[in-house]
């Protein structure tokens, strides 16, 4: 064999990356615009919609909840700075977040590792899994009172079910194999949760993670709803007492951003926690 044809065929798997590298971007760029053009259709038809057909009264319109934007990133909300609001139902809910996926991992693990307990306590999760948890935001504001703590504990109910079951079906699914042998190889009981046991159950409670954080802000929301002086809730709630269609919908959008940052830094954090993890069989799959 030649040195032509020898750098040839070292060239090639080279080129096919970088063939496969153009193909993702091009596919990824062809996503965003049909996304955009999506997003660029329904405003215009809503638009048109709200002008020629449909009340903008009761169904508002893309203009008039831009305006409501505007105005309260520039002059404020009638409750102070639109980012005073903003950091109040924030704070509720990373703080609700936090405590609930911390509960929801111990005891989804926990449970998970111990069939006796499991048995024990199962009647009394799916009782309290059953009972309508935004309820309970009601409740929490007798209890805790019109501050931040009723609005914590709601948003941290939401998520500690959410988090709890991934976590212990997480905790059921490590392979025994590997469990046994490093029993053989007398690891405690500590040492096989902190090497095997939440290794494996990691890529369960992440997937639950993602839609974690959205449940702890319709938590604090919903609990600023039923009763505060500050927040994003409260802001709805008001814009719903004047009849304000554009203003409901301004205070749904601000929340809908938060919810996806919050999914775009669980999701950096995955990535950077798990590159051990080799890619699923599907990753390279086109739609």
């Amino acid at each position: 064999m030649s040195a032509d044809t020898l750098s040839t065929v070292d060239a090639r798997p080279v080129e096919d990356g970088s063939a496969l590298v153009r193909r993702r971007r091009r596919r990824r760029a062809l996503v965003w615009a049909v996304r955009v053009a999506a997003v660029i259709v329904w405003l215009v038809s809503w638009q048109l919609a709200a002008t020629y057909w449909i009340d903008p009264f009761y169904y508002s319109k893309p203009t008039a909840i831009a305006g409501r934007l505007v105005d309260w990133f520039t002059k404020g909300t009638a409750f102070g700075s639109i980012w005073t609001q903003i950091g109040v139902t924030l704070e509720e809910a990373v703080a609700g977040f936090v405590i609930g996926a911390l509960a929801g991992v111990v005891l989804g693990i926990v449970l998970g590792r111990s069939r006796f307990l499991a048995d024990v306590a199962a009647p009394f999760i799916k009782a309290a899994n059953a009972v309508p948890r935004i309820v309970l935001a009601s409740l929490f504001i007798i209890w805790f009172g019109l501050g931040m703590s009723s609005k914590i504990a709601t948003a941290m109910v939401l998520v500690f079910f959410a988090v709890f079951f991934n976590a212990f079906q997480g905790a059921r699914e490590v392979d025994r194999n590997l469990v046994d042998n490093a029993r053989i190889l007398g690891a405690s009981r500590f040492a096989l949760l902190r090497s095997i046991v939440v290794p494996s159950a990691t890529s369960w409670i992440f997937a639950s993670l993602h839609s974690a954080f959205g449940f702890a802000l319709i938590g604090a929301v919903v609990g600023e709803f039923t009763g505060a002086d500050k927040g994003l809730g409260l802001l709805i709630n008001n814009a719903q007492g004047t009849f304000d269609a554009a203003g409901i919908y301004a205070g749904m959008i601000i929340t809908t951003v938060l919810a996806l940052a919050a999914e775009w830094l669980i999701s950096t954090a995955e990535k950077r926690l798990l590159r051990w993890r080799p890619p699923s069989a599907g990753a390279d799959a086109q739609i």
